[in-house]
C-alpha cells in the first residue's frame, strides 16, 4: 500500500524544470506545470528518461508528496543535481 502526504501547509511550490529520481529509481524530466481545465488543480508534466520517453501528468500534491511503502518513507521524487 502507498500512503501519501501532499499537505505542505497550503499549496506546495511547483517543482523547477529539471531531472528528478522517483523513489523506485526511475529518472524523469519535469517539463513544466499546468492547470486542470475543470478543477483548476495544479498538475506537473514530466517525461521518462528511459525506454520510450513517454509523457506523464500528475497532480502537484502527489508529485511532491511523501510515500510510505515496503520500508521506504520519503519523497516520491527527488531533484537530481
Amino acid at each position: 500500500m502507498i500512503e501519501t502526504d501532499g499537505s505542505q501547509g497550503g499549496q506546495a511550490a511547483p517543482p523547477e524544470p529539471g531531472t528528478y529520481r522517483h523513489f523506485k529509481g526511475g529518472r524523469y524530466e519535469v517539463v513544466g506545470t499546468g492547470r486542470h481545465t475543470e478543477t483548476d488543480e495544479l498538475l506537473v508534466f514530466y517525461r521518462t528518461l528511459y525506454d520510450d520517453r513517454s509523457h506523464w501528468v500528475r497532480p502537484l500534491d502527489d508529485f511532491v508528496g511523501r510515500v510510505v511503502r515496503d520500508g521506504y518513507d520519503g519523497p516520491r521524487f527527488v531533484r537530481e543535481g
